[in-house]
């Protein structure tokens, strides 16, 4: 059944504008003005990425409004993860079947996103502005799912719920992989940032990962905090139980992440018409 899976993964590719950025920034001698030139020759993608430079969540004193001073400002590393996340979700558009609401699963896919941001920050881990894109496409393994085994996809998440389990594990017992294997796969066919795979497949469990490790709890817990909101349930118990390691990585507590969770929720309100939704 995975092989289902990843053969219509394979029918998704990314858009030509993500390609050739990574084609052009794969050459030692690019400049960013190069850079801002191919983004703004595609006049989507220059949309897009002068709305995610905008966005309220960045707190710009100033608006920004043209690319090559957003790109200036940015960097190439927050150039190429814009234009990432921003192609993602553009290669998804239109896609709908009877058990997936798109629009619905980039919400919760950004909420995620804002809650990895903010976690980061206050941790001094990492680049928050990387860990926002993790959090963007940590679930992305499950488009492909819902795509190529819908029904079988949908059991699995009706029977997590109905046994209060975690739903990697169900879909492993179920089906032999999870959602987050599937993810990490099709990022290592897109050729995508071997830190983005690693923290993408482990997440789930991260005591499992040997690299990333911090990063990887911090996602482990952005997307707990995020799903047992979202489905009503307890943070921290029954499907919803924080690896035991998680806590010895990163210096919070449980009472800490209830508290920026109900931040990251404000936040996430102010932008709930973001170029993600």
């Amino acid at each position: 059944m995975f092989q289902t899976v990843v053969k219509s993964a394979q029918l998704i590719s990314l858009p030509d504008i993500y390609l050739k950025l990574k084609e052009l920034v794969d050459d030692p001698d690019f400049t960013m003005a190069e850079v801002a030139l191919l983004v703004g020759r595609d006049p989507g993608m220059a949309t897009r990425f002068l709305r995610a430079v905008n966005n309220p969540v960045n707190r710009r004193v100033r608006q920004i409004e043209t690319i090559s001073h957003a790109v200036s400002l940015l960097g190439i590393r927050q150039v190429h993860d814009i234009v990432l996340s921003a192609s993602v979700a553009q290669a998804f558009e239109g896609i709908e079947n009877d058990v997936m609401n798109m629009k619905k699963f980039w919400q919760r896919s950004f909420y995620c996103a804002v809650m990895s941001k903010m976690l980061a920050a206050e941790c001094e881990v990492m680049d928050s502005d990387r860990l926002f894109v993790m959090g963007l496409l940590h679930d992305i393994g499950h488009l492909f799912m819902y795509m190529a085994i819908p029904e079988e996809s949908q059991k699995a998440l009706l029977d997590a719920r109905k046994l209060g389990r975690p739903l990697y594990q169900v879909e492993r017992d179920a089906l032999g992989f999870d959602y987050a294997q599937v993810g990490g796969y099709v990022m290592r066919q897109w050729d995508l940032p071997k830190k983005l795979q690693a923290i993408t497949y482990f997440h789930p469990e991260p005591d499992k990962a040997t690299h990333y490790i911090a990063e990887t709890s911090l996602l482990h817990l952005s997307a707990l905090l995020v799903l047992s909101e979202l489905e009503e349930g307890v943070f921290g118990e029954g499907a919803f139980a924080v690896d035991p390691t998680v806590w010895s990585t990163i210096d919070m507590t449980v009472e800490q992440c209830l508290n920026f969770r109900n931040t990251a929720a404000d936040e996430y309100a102010e932008v709930a018409n973001s170029i993600f939704l």
